[in-house]
């Protein structure tokens, strides 16, 4: 792991640079543009607007062989061991490919080559129906990453199935949505690793009882009898698997919506667009490795320049959803104040991460961004070649996705001091030569090794999440109170719940 010494050494290129306008960095390196831009396929990146040089960076690469991080990623593609405290590997790449050479990496290869089997029988047989609306539900990572899916890839959707998602626990999101569909043409479909998941259970009994029974309920978890407990017949539950977190299931059948909504091309284009990434991510050297390079900004923003908020703007509304998934995908994973070892972590970790699309997000907050007393790094997405004809409109959002972009690093004097731009506000530009499936897949991928490879170098676990324990743990303790039947110990709460009777 890496010393207080080396992070120490960091700190001093980011004071360094601290006060070194970015506008600065750019004169002094007239091909910053293109050597600090990365094309991996469809994706080109533009890293030239964060406040860094090549001495910082020789920093960051020594940080980087310092914490094994290649020998670290071979071990996560081959099915290592990378979750110790849970005794699991991740093998989310393997739901997408064989870029494992590792025998867990290919038996998790072989599992899910035999479970997208099952979901092409489950969809073939639910495609000679009359089922037309798919209500998927569950909550967190067996619902972020195929909500966000199905609203980005919109445009190809091949119309056989509308897909719907219910997630909170909130009783109102069942009435809302269940009111506008037919439950003679609607089947369910429920997410849930462990088949206990209080959420899921209980929307999935709303949606039970509302169809009459669990004819057209399947089910996606690895605890087949509990799912058959709830009705549904045990050929009507696709697996999941203990060696894929929940935040990085989408590739699997948690999918299994997102699927039905694109068809089985455009899902398998998706994996395909993962897979690619995986490749260049296994092979390519940290030196000019897409996710090497996004994860190494994120620990110098956070731990040389001391940023502690990182923002996401997409600018396509298709990617509206995307800054929710990276919450999860992000601060799940790197929500840690410990190293594997159980030694506390000398630097701070995870960034707050939060975002919007744009130009939307340019007429609520980046007036913060421009001008509050924070600098906030971010991380902007644009589309070169959008799925519409309105050029004028497409036109706009590039110009206003370029400005800001400029704006935020380069700033702009003025006498009058409310009217001063300070700049310096680092970001990163991601261009995709166009939104579909294969794209997509390889943005995804990379932001999840992005997170792995800041993992490595804080020494920390990306694939377990012992902080939701607790007060999922509280609030099944509560479940009696709330209902009348016990009193809380807790004094604040006992008033609370005092209120809440007292107003019934």
């Amino acid at each position: 792991m890496l010393s207080a010494a080396h992070w120490q050494q960091l700190r001093q290129h980011g004071d360094r640079l601290a006060a070194t306008p970015l506008s600065a960095l750019m004169a002094a390196e007239p091909a910053r543009a293109g050597t600090w831009a990365l094309r991996v396929g469809p994706i080109h990146a533009s890293f030239a607007r964060q406040r860094i040089d090549d001495a910082a960076w020789g920093q960051l690469q020594s940080l980087a062989t310092g914490a094994g991080l290649a020998k670290a990623l071979a071990a996560l593609f081959d099915g290592e061991i990378v979750n110790p405290t849970e005794g699991r590997p991740a093998l989310h790449s393997a739901l997408r490919g064989d870029v494992g050479r590792g025998e867990p990496a290919r038996a998790a290869a072989a599992e899910a080559r035999a479970g997208r089997e099952r979901v092409d029988a489950l969809h073939a047989a639910l495609a000679q129906g009359p089922v037309t609306d798919i209500v998927s539900v569950g909550i967190g990572g067996s619902d972020l990453g195929p909500r966000l899916a199905v609203d980005a890839l919109r445009d190809f959707h091949d119309g056989r199935f509308r897909v719907h998602f219910l997630t909170n626990v909130d009783g109102s999101a069942a009435r809302h949505l269940l009111a506008d569909l037919d439950p003679g043409r609607t089947a369910g479909i429920l997410v849930s690793k462990s088949f206990g998941t209080q959420e899921t259970l209980l929307n999935g009994g709303i949606l039970r009882d509302w169809l009459g029974g669990s004819e057209r309920l399947y089910a996606v978890s690895a605890n087949v009898a509990r799912a058959e407990a709830f009705g549904i017949a045990p050929d009507r539950v696709l697996p999941m698997w203990d060696w894929v977190g929940g935040r990085y299931s989408l590739w699997s059948a948690v999918g299994f919506a997102l699927q039905l909504a694109i068809g089985h091309d455009g899902f398998a284009r998706l994996l395909e667009g993962a897979a690619m990434m995986d490749q260049h991510v296994r092979e390519a050297p940290p030196a000019r490795n897409l996710a090497a390079w996004h994860g190494l900004f994120a620990v110098w923003n956070r731990n040389a320049l001391g940023a502690a908020s990182h923002a996401v703007m997409p600018y396509d509304q298709r990617l509206a959803l995307l800054p929710g998934f990276l919450q999860q995908l992000v601060m799940e994973s790197l929500g840690k104040s410990v190293r594997l070892d159980g030694s506390p972590v000398p630097v701070h970790t995870v960034p707050v991460l939060w975002g919007g699309a744009g130009t939307n997000a340019q007429h609520s907050f980046f007036q913060a961004l421009h001008q509050g007393t924070d600098i906030l790094p971010a991380d902007f997405i644009g589309v070169v070649r959008p799925a519409h004809g309105f050029d004028d409109n497409h036109h706009a959002l590039l110009a206003n996705l370029l400005a800001q972009s400029e704006a935020l690093a380069n700033g702009a004097p003025s006498d009058d001091p409310h009217k001063r731009y300070p700049g310096g506000r680092p970001n990163t530009l991601f261009l995709l030569d166009e939104l579909n499936p294969y794209s997509l897949g390889a943005l995804l991928a990379m932001y999840e090794h992005s997170v792995y490879v800041q993992s490595v170098l804080w020494g920390i676990n990306a694939f377990d999440q012992w902080g939701v324990e607790l007060g999922k743990k509280i609030a099944g303790e509560l479940l009696p109170a709330v209902a009348g039947d016990a009193e809380p110990s807790d004094p604040v709460t006992r008033a609370l719940i005092a209120e809440i009777r007292s107003r019934r």
